[in-house]
């Protein structure tokens, strides 16, 4: 029996969540789906499912299995598509991981463009707010904000993301601007988070770090919200420098606390470089670079020259 063939039906199973709905999807009959399992659990030596023709689980060694065979299966497929289509046109799928925030403001509108412009790839992208491994859960290209820990991954830095806070000229004028970061006890705060209650802003000044704790007046689980909520003068929001870029530079919104701003960090795009020569890899790679190089993708170098932001 083929090893490949096995696999896929390992899979097919797994994703369809029984062996009776895999036999009709892919179709085969009950009997068949059931040998290829078996075939395969004999060849490893180990049991990967628990199993009726209504339900299944994953042993432990079935979960990692499942992981794997969906990427060299995924693998297998792409070399297939770029043999057809010649080697060094992009091709195949692309699967793409980001942070939510970031991979919906950033990542998703160059997406249009690198389709028509690449017609044989198709795109998945992940928003997803945890760091995933890129070999287990077969992910090309992933989106990662902070400070990287040492691994065989390939990095490509896209540029620098700061937290920045700010408020409308209106509530400011009506409210002022806060001098120094205790003084947000006194101002109404926007906070971004799941739930209500308080959270600790973080700031640096003359090179210690310290918090505010902020009680806040609207909690929301989106920057767009609290960024929308700010520009009609509804308090003082921290939020991402290139969720507010274009607002701070047209005047909607101020940036203040400057002085105590921590240090940027750091957005890269990491990769396996064993897929560093793969046509479809490096032709979003080079969209990106694209991206930073004509339209400031995250926002940092506009507030150098943005005038008029206040300090108190």
């Amino acid at each position: 029996m083929d090893r490949f063939d096995a696999m896929d039906v390992f899979v097919r199973v797994v994703e369809a969540g029984s062996l009776s709905a895999a036999a009709r999807a892919i179709p085969m009959s009950l009997t068949s789906v059931s040998r290829h399992l078996s075939a395969l659990e004999t060849q490893f030596g180990m049991q990967l499912l628990r199993r009726t023709t209504r339900h299944i689980a994953l042993t432990n060694e079935g979960r990692l299995f499942f992981e794997r065979a969906k990427s060299i299966l995924a693998e297998l497929e792409e070399v297939g598509t770029l043999l057809s289509v010649g080697r060094n046109e992009p091709a195949g799928r692309l699967r793409i991981a980001a942070p939510t925030l970031l991979g919906r403001t950033i990542i998703a509108p160059l997406l249009p463009c690198f389709l028509a412009r690449h017609t044989a790839v198709a795109v998945e992208l992940l928003l997803i707010d945890r760091a995933m491994n890129l070999v287990e859960e077969d992910i090309h290209l992933a989106i990662r904000v902070g400070r990287l820990p040492d691994s065989a991954l390939a990095a490509r830095k896209l540029g620098d993301v700061r937290m920045i806070v700010c408020a409308a000229p209106s509530y400011i004028e009506r409210r002022g601007a806060p001098c120094s970061p205790d003084e947000l006890r006194q101002h109404d705060c926007l906070v971004f988070s799941d739930q209500p209650g308080p959270v600790d802003w973080r700031f640096k000044s003359a090179g210690t770090r310290h918090s505010a704790r902020i009680t806040g007046r609207l909690w929301a689980n989106a920057f767009d919200v609290l960024t929308a909520a700010a520009i009609d003068g509804a308090g003082i929001v921290r939020t991402p420098s290139w969720q507010v870029a274009e607002d701070i530079q047209s005047g909607r919104l101020r940036r203040i606390l400057q002085d105590y701003e921590t240090t940027p960090a750091p957005v890269n795009v990491l990769f396996e470089r064993a897929r560093r020569t793969s046509p479809s890899v490096r032709a979003f790679l080079d969209c990106l670079a694209e991206a930073t190089e004509t339209s400031n993708l995250l926002g940092m170098s506009r507030f150098d020259e943005t005038p008029g932001a206040a300090n108190g």
